[in-house]
């Protein structure tokens, strides 16, 4: 039992110590969505390339022309 109260004290003092910064606010939102559409972007970007398309068509054929 004894274990437990100073878990339970412990556990008390840290969730205060951040218990103001419950989530992300409007504003924190926004820069979030900009970023994540940023690196989908640039994702696309490189995904879309010619080399890294050769390189996903010729890993594909090996897989699909696999000798069993």
């Amino acid at each position: 039992m004894f274990r437990g109260g100073m878990l339970r004290r412990w556990w008390a003092k840290l969730r205060a110590i951040g218990g103001d910064d419950r989530g992300m606010t409007t504003a924190e939102y926004a820069v979030g969505t900009l970023a994540a559409c940023a690196l989908a972007a640039v994702l696309y970007k490189v995904v879309t390339s010619g080399p890294v398309q050769a390189l996903l068509r010729s890993t594909l054929e090996r897989a699909i022309n696999v000798q069993f």
